[in-house]
């Protein structure tokens, strides 16, 4: 039995790595075929962001492989092409909008996730909410910090290019920075209406932070999603 569970995690996490590297790809291509190119990332994030266990190291690794995407591809593209600068800068600008924007969905989700539990008169024990919050507070950071390695990682136009785009998200903010204000705050709304009845009661119900950021991610996402594109 220890070998067999060994065997489905170790075919679980390749599994992982495949889709991520299936991501990073697909990412490039839109890089490299410059169509709707800040659509086309807000979505593959989005998709990836359903995976069936979703936690804040999972986002990590995909917000990784979708910015080496975009390094990747705008390398393959512009570099080797001269006087190409500005619209490499508006191919890149509009990729990071899309993984920046696909984070803010994610966080306005996390939100009517709570809402509508606490409209349903559901309860999370004070544990469940702290550690989620937790985990939402520190997605603007991640997304800035991968930002900044990844500029780091370049070279020529694209480095200065990446490092232009994080220095004006840190300055003047970003998209899932807004969001989460919103967010944070029904969390924090939620958390002060938690007495010790409800924390006793919801513990029956308590979820790890992973599977209650899934439903997150595979429920009220996939609304919001739908809801966008009805939109169009």
């Amino acid at each position: 039995m220890q070998t067999n569970n060994g065997e489905t995690h170790q075919n679980s996490t390749t599994d992982i790595n495949d889709d991520l590297s299936e991501l990073e790809r697909d990412i490039h291509d839109a890089l490299v075929d410059g169509i709707n190119v800040q659509e086309t990332v807000h979505d593959l994030t989005l998709k990836a962001m359903k995976a069936d266990r979703l936690d804040i190291d999972s986002i990590r690794r995909i917000v990784t492989a979708v910015a080496n995407g975009v390094h990747e591809g705008a390398q393959q593209k512009f570099l080797a092409v001269n006087n190409q600068t500005q619209t490499a800068k508006s191919q890149i600008t509009a990729a990071i909008f899309g993984l920046d924007s696909a984070l803010a969905r994610f966080a306005e989700a996390s939100k009517l996730a709570v809402q509508e539990a606490s409209g349903r008169a559901q309860k999370f024990s004070d544990k469940e909410l702290t550690q989620t919050r937790s985990d939402l507070e520190s997605l603007e950071s991640l997304f800035l910090d991968t930002l900044q390695n990844t500029a780091s990682a370049a070279k020529g136009a694209i480095s200065d290019i990446l490092h232009d785009i994080t220095s004006h998200a840190k300055n003047n903010g970003t998209i899932v920075g807004a969001q989460l204000k919103e967010t944070l705050a029904t969390f924090a709304q939620q958390a002060a209406s938690v007495g010790h009845a409800q924390i006793e009661a919801g513990a029956q119900l308590t979820q790890t932070t992973a599977g209650f950021i899934h439903k997150i991610a595979t429920g009220v996402l996939s609304g919001i999603k739908d809801h966008s594109q009805n939109k169009h």
